[in-house]
């Protein structure tokens, strides 16, 4: 029996060249990301939870509504599910103006949608755009209409297709603000395709990670960067994303201190007040470990760890998931090492974090 709470899906497709066989639960709330390398089913998946795949045989259920069995024969078509759907191009209509876009998606209502339409074009920034032609428009601009497109036909779920993908690195900076404030109000959940490690650890809050056409790990977005199934993720992008408060700013040395369980961590820039809650990112990279604490080092953040697990690999390093305090990051260090200093799981080490990256929780 499904849950008001998750989505529930099972689906199996068939071509020729591929097959795609899915059995997962995502909640009815939060961003979660669905990461994979180029063809792992990432589109085809949001394919068959919009109606989209006819071949696809499966089993959904939307907060307790269900949309599709194959068993009884029962598929709600596509036009009927609520779905906003966000493509990795923008497909807006050439012959309307962003305010005609934006208003092709308005589901027909009173007072409130006219106020919902506001708050989401204030939102994404559109309102100084509304009277542009859309062959006038960035890219990451015409992508913010898409949005707002799709989030006023008042969907129960939101898909995002690498809504990146086809933006150079200038304007994806200039959309991920948005993303950013599109995550922290909109309560909606999002399915959010990407190859991208970097967009994942921004935004999400869960993961599920695919590989030829199945799902290798889901769940929290920590637990599964940090655990031994998510393949795809231990290469070189490996890393934690762990929360915090921010505690304090030194204006002098332009550091920010910010509180997680069990320390404190230190990351330059300047970050948000006291008390405001953000996500780190820690890649594995940036974590060495020493058997004594360093009495000198040029390395800020020193921090009391606890081996959990070591994955020795084929290569010539290695990846160790180390326990600070209530949370969890990882480590990557040379087989020399691991074997000069004879970490073994169980060992209480200090790590040596060379670097924090910061962003809004």
């Amino acid at each position: 029996m499904s849950s008001e709470s998750q989505i529930d899906l099972r689906y199996d497709l068939r071509r020729t060249d591929f097959a795609l066989d899915v059995d997962v639960s995502v909640p009815m709330h939060g961003i979660t990301g669905v990461f994979g390398s180029s063809g792992a089913g990432k589109t085809s998946l949001l394919r068959c939870i919009a109606g989209l795949e006819a071949a696809a045989a499966g089993w959904l259920c939307v907060g307790g509504e269900l949309w599709e069995d194959s068993a009884q024969m029962l598929r709600l078509p596509a036009h009927a599910r609520r779905i906003g759907y966000v493509f990795q191009e923008p497909r807006l209509f050439s012959h309307l103006d962003v305010q005609g876009n934006i208003d092709y998606g308005r589901r027909r209502s009173a007072q409130r949608q006219t106020d919902k339409r506001d708050d989401i074009i204030a939102m994404l920034g559109l309102t100084g755009l509304l009277g542009r032609h859309t062959d006038t428009l960035s890219g990451g601009e015409a992508q913010r209409v898409a949005i707002a497109r799709a989030l006023l036909r008042e969907p129960r779920l939101l898909l995002m297709d690498e809504p990146l993908a086809s933006l150079d690195p200038a304007r994806k900076d200039e959309i991920l603000p948005y993303l950013d404030r599109l995550h922290a109000t909109v309560k909606l959940p999002i399915v959010y395709v990407s190859h991208n490690i970097d967009e994942i650890c921004r935004l999400c809050d869960q993961l599920v990670v695919m590989d030829a056409g199945r799902v290798v790990a889901d769940g929290l977005l920590n637990d599964v960067l940090v655990g031994a199934d998510a393949g795809p993720l231990r290469g070189d992008d490996a890393g934690a994303v762990i929360m915090g408060r921010i505690k304090h700013y030194d204006s002098d040395y332009d550091l920010t201190e910010v509180a997680i369980d069990g320390a404190a961590l230190l990351a330059a820039g300047q970050h948000g007040d006291v008390a405001t809650p953000v996500r780190l990112r820690i890649r594995a990279g940036d974590v060495s470990l020493c058997r004594e604490r360093p009495e000198a080092t040029t390395i800020l953040n020193v921090v009391d760890v606890c081996v959990e697990t070591i994955d020795v690999g084929d290569g010539p390093s290695c990846l160790l998931q180390l326990r600070l305090g209530d949370n969890r990051i990882l480590a990557r260090v040379t087989r020399k090492s691991l074997d000069s200093l004879s970490i073994k799981s169980g060992d209480h080490l200090f790590a040596q974090i060379k670097a924090v990256s910061v962003r809004g929780a």
